[in-house]
């Protein structure tokens, strides 16, 4: 071998050596690769994720996730759009929108952590036999117009025979983060709320859950995480280690009962009754809320399709694999035991 090639192999060997020792200095340090992460809202809904974040999983990946809430699905992706976020938990409609307004950095979701609506009607009266004909003729507290607790909401309205529209009067000018304040002070016969809102106004007498919107519009692609293309491709390690962190975390809680999630979760609610964090963890998980693991599905996509459809929200069908990217889901069942 000449000279300047025995040189040449002895540089490379000697680059890959060093491209390794930096590497393993890295890690022995402990340095973690940051992710900005906003939540489009604070609710025991996302129990999973805050599971995730208590049993130190992010961590044990690599990264540092630095969590937000952003409340509201609009506010949620305007972050995204405009970097101040890196992923976000938002339902996987606004996805569509940003697709169906023809964007160059399509938002991609990757990992699935609700598969039911999350929120519950409750009555300001006590009914002991509910019926949704209670419904008709009454002042009803929605949700955003185009957001997803709206649109199940709408659309079991229409599975028991209610047209929103017409047979009763449908509140929807009022903030997401300003609904539940307005039906304690006297808005509305009935509110469409999330857990533990819910349970806290029981427990104090302002309403009563009569009815779940989760069981009666079915299996959904609710919340998703998802990012925009451009971070993806660039940061295709750290959405991998991310998404492990939150299979392992709903694992975690398919496997542990509600009061073990409700006492671990705490710092997250630190104003909330123990008792209604249990209380509302145990509803969701008694319905199959919390996905146990991240593959957002087929059937609960055109599910997703459908009700967005009848909600007047649908400009086309949008194909699966044209904003899911399934590999990430994947690979984190393959790679946590």
């Amino acid at each position: 071998m000449k000279p300047y090639r025995r040189l040449a192999s002895f540089l490379v060997a000697s680059m890959l050596l060093l491209s390794m020792l930096l590497s393993a200095c890295s890690k022995d340090s402990g340095e973690l690769t940051k992710v900005r992460l906003g939540e489009v809202a604070r609710t025991v809904f996302y129990a999973p994720q805050y599971v995730a974040l208590a049993n130190d999983y992010f961590k044990e990946e690599g990264l540092q996730v630095e969590l937000q809430t952003t409340a509201g699905g609009d506010k949620t992706m305007t972050a995204l759009l405009s970097n101040v976020i890196d992923i976000a938990l938002v339902g996987a409609e606004t996805s569509i929108y940003v697709y169906q307004q023809g964007s160059d950095d399509v938002v991609m979701n990757v990992a699935q952590l609700t598969q039911t609506d999350g929120t519950f009607l409750m009555s300001r009266e006590k009914l002991d036999d509910f019926s949704w004909d209670d419904l008709k003729g009454s002042v009803f507290l929605g949700q955003r117009k185009g957001g997803m607790p709206q649109m199940a909401g709408e659309f079991t309205l229409k599975k028991h025979g209610i047209d929103p529209k017409k047979d009763l009067e449908l509140i929807q000018n009022v903030d997401f983060a300003n609904i539940a304040s307005a039906f304690a002070s006297g808005t509305g016969q009935f509110v469409q709320l999330f857990e533990p809102q819910a349970s806290i106004f029981e427990q104090e007498g302002k309403g009563y859950v009569v009815a779940s919107f989760g069981v009666e519009s079915g299996k959904l692609p609710y919340t998703v995480y998802m990012a925009k293309s451009s971070y993806i491709n660039k940061n295709k390690d750290t959405v991998q280690q991310f998404t492990n962190a939150i299979y392992k975390a709903q694992q975690w809680v398919e496997q542990h009962s509600a009061e073990e999630t409700a006492a671990l979760i705490m710092p997250y609610f630190k104003d909330a009754d123990p008792a209604i964090v249990a209380s509302a963890v145990k509803r969701y998980k008694e319905q199959g809320s919390y996905a146990s693991d991240p593959t957002l599905d087929e059937q609960e996509w055109n599910h997703l399709l459908e009700v967005l459809d009848q909600a007047g929200e649908l400009k086309q069908k949008v194909e699966l694999h044209s904003i899911v990217d399934h590999s990430f889901a994947e690979q984190a069942k393959a790679d946590v035991k």
